[in-house]
Order: C-alpha cells, then sequence, then structure tokens
C-alpha cells in the first residue's frame, strides 16, 4: 500500500501515537465507552463530527440526555457539544465516554466530600483537588491491602459500588529503577534534569565545548510521557522509564 492509495478507516488513536495528520479516510475510528472505561471501537464518518453523531454512531439517542466528553492525553476531560461539531484532526484525543447528565459521583479527597460528574477523574485533577504540596503525593484507600499510589497521567474509575476515598501523604522516598542508554540504574528522585541523564549516561566525563548530546525517552511520569529533552530541560521518571542519550564529537 501507498500513502495515495484509498483505505477503509482512518485510526484516530494510531495517528496520534505515529504523532502525524489524519490520513481522508470514509470512516474515522474512535474509542467509546458509556458510564465508565469499558472503551469499545466506534468509527464516525467526519474527522469533524458533531457530538450527537459521535452518540449515534455509539448506538445512543440524544433523547437520553447523555453528556459526552473527550477525553485528552493529559486524562483530563473536555465537554463535547452535541450540537457542535468536534474536530478529531487536532485535538489529540481517541476516547469518548457517554453518561446520564442527572447522575453525578461522589469520593473523599482528604476528608472532603466531592461530588463529580463524570465517570472518572485524572490523577491530574485528583492533586489539584487536594492541593498537594511539592513533596506529597496522592494516595486511593485500598481497605485491607496496599494503598495506591496515583500518578498525574492516570485514570480512576468511579462506576464502582461504594465512595472512592483519596488523601496525601509524603512522598515516599526510594530508589527508582530506570534504564539509562540500556543499563539499569538507581535515581533517588523522580526529577531528573537533562544534566543529570547525561551524567549518569557518560559518568566521570566533564563538559567539552566540542562535545554535544540528544536525549529522547519513554515512559515516565511527566507528560509528555515519550519525546526528546533539550539541555536545561527535565522530566519526572518512574520504574521502567526509559532514556537514551547520545554523543557527538564536533572535530
Amino acid at each position: 500500500m501507498t500513502p495515495n492509495d484509498p483505505i477503509d478507516f482512518e485510526d484516530v488513536g494510531q495517528a496520534i501515537r505515529e504523532d502525524r495528520a489524519l490520513r481522508p479516510a470514509p470512516r474515522y475510528r474512535i474509542q467509546f465507552a458509556q458510564d465508565g472505561l469499558d472503551f469499545r471501537a466506534v468509527d464516525v464518518e467526519s474527522a469533524i463530527p458533531l457530538g450527537q453523531q459521535i452518540l449515534a454512531a455509539a448506538g445512543l439517542s440524544i433523547a437520553g440526555e447523555f453528556s459526552l466528553f473527550a477525553i485528552l492525553s493529559t486524562g483530563d476531560f473536555e465537554d463535547v457539544l452535541l450540537n457542535e461539531p468536534f474536530d478529531l484532526r487536532g485535538a489529540g484525543a481517541e476516547k469518548f465516554v457517554a453518561f446520564q447528565s442527572d447522575r453525578d459521583y461522589r469520593l473523599m479527597v482528604n476528608q472532603a466530600q466531592v461530588s463529580w460528574g463524570k465517570p472518572a477523574i485524572s490523577g491530574r485533577t485528583l492533586y489539584q483537588l487536594s492541593e498537594a504540596k511539592e513533596n506529597e503525593v496522592v494516595l486511593l484507600e485500598v481497605p485491607g491491602g496496599d494503598d495506591r499510589l496515583i500518578e498525574d497521567s492516570d485514570l480512576i474509575d468511579l462506576t464502582a459500588a461504594g465512595v472512592e476515598r483519596f488523601f496525601t501523604a509524603h512522598k515516599p522516598q526510594h530508589a527508582i529503577q530506570i534504564v539509562v542508554n540500556g543499563r539499569e540504574v538507581e535515581v533517588a528522585q523522580s526529577h531528573q534534569t537533562f544534566e543529570d541523564l547525561v551524567a549518569i549516561a557518560y559518568p566521570g566525563e566533564p563538559p567539552m565545548p566540542n562535545v554535544t548530546y540528544s536525549m529522547t525517552y519513554r515512559k515516565v511520569a511527566s507528560v509528555p510521557h515519550s519525546g526528546e529533552l533539550a539541555a536545561g530541560g527535565f522530566m519526572e521518571v518512574k520504574n521502567g522509564s526509559i532514556v537514551n542519550v547520545g554523543r557527538t564529537v564536533q572535530s
């Protein structure tokens, strides 16, 4: 198949992951869920569908008084109005959730009750609601088990029975296992600068004017979760993060 060959459908999620524009197609495949996070593939006939066309493609009627949201790459929810177009070409969203307009979800954040109008909540939002300090993390209470550490990029389902309880605690001080240039290493904190990672990749090498470094990463905790990092930048790593540091010597 050549780039100009016709295609049966364009997968929006695949285009986002490949960081490319949507190709013209008779159908555009998105992921859809109703009152939860159990997603299924749904095809719409336009790259700029109305909200009600997304519902119709999923077999739902606007007479059911549904609210529709797009889930962005940050985990945040964006309202999709039923009578207005949603441009799939530049929104960076492949997942959509519909839920009954008259339903809300209750959760506890640091002993305060919160009513939430969506079937899921992002870790980023929980950190905002809890007003967590720089040295704090948000945990989900797990009765009879280990409390779950919430990451910024997490998406937590609120549709299960009972009230989810979240609380802040001091950030644990334990080593984080990452991979730098194919070598497993331990770092003491998640916040790592470009210069920190260069020093890990090339230990004991002093800065030299004729040596430049380039860096790519993936599976990190900060957003975006993969990409390139320039000198002076930083990222938040987690267990399993992968960093590759290149070295160029100019003659």
